[in-house]
């Protein structure tokens, strides 16, 4: 036996009517189109959110992809940075992120138990590594981080605006508030070492 939704129920009993009473023939309306699928998506649709992927997920999927790069980047100028700063700079991205990636997995463990990964937030992450180069190792550390940081800053903001839990949207806050300092320090140095205007 096959069912038939509400809806088309509904239209089914119009159309027997109006042809019973010899009148004109309905046309069945056309259907709502589907939600688009994340892949689909731009940025201006809550970052990919489905009714099967929600929205904190996709954030912290995203920035704890996000902040790996980072703690990468950071890494690398432990080993390569010329500059106390840069490599003072570094130390304290790692310590920070990786305190904000154990704090993520564990409210997304909470929060999504049964949730498979998700392909994350339609969103530019910036650079995800220090490309090699025959400029400074530390001018292509700042020049890469900085786009970095500006990428998790532009995810923090859109999940002050849609984010479902109290707690992502204190972490955005102060992604927000640390990295933009990072950032206004690090073109400060890419004036004063390098005469770069980014």
């Amino acid at each position: 036996m096959r069912i038939i939704s509400f809806q088309n129920a509904i239209i089914l009993c119009f159309m027997l009517t109006a042809a019973a009473c010899g009148a004109a023939p309905i046309v069945a309306p056309t259907p709502f189109p589907s939600a688009p699928t994340a892949a689909g998506m731009n940025h201006g649709d809550h970052g990919g959110a489905t009714a099967s992927q929600p929205y904190d997920a996709l954030f912290i999927d995203s920035m704890i992809v996000h902040h790996e790069g980072a703690i990468t980047m950071a890494r690398q100028a432990l080993q390569s940075a010329d500059r106390p700063e840069i490599r003072r700079m570094a130390e304290e991205i790692i310590a920070a992120q990786q305190a904000e990636i154990e704090r993520m997995r564990a409210w997304r463990a909470a929060w999504y138990p049964n949730l498979p990964p998700t392909a994350g937030m339609t969103m530019d992450m910036g650079p995800m590594d220090v490309a090699p180069g025959e400029t400074p190792f530390d001018r292509r550390f700042l020049e890469a981080m900085i786009p970095h940081h500006e990428g998790a800053v532009a995810m923090a903001r859109d999940a002050l605006q849609k984010a479902e839990h109290r707690e992502i949207g204190e972490l955005a806050t102060a992604i927000i508030a640390t990295q933009e300092a990072e950032i206004t320090q690090m073109r400060q140095w890419l004036k004063e070492w390098y005469g770069v205007e980014p």
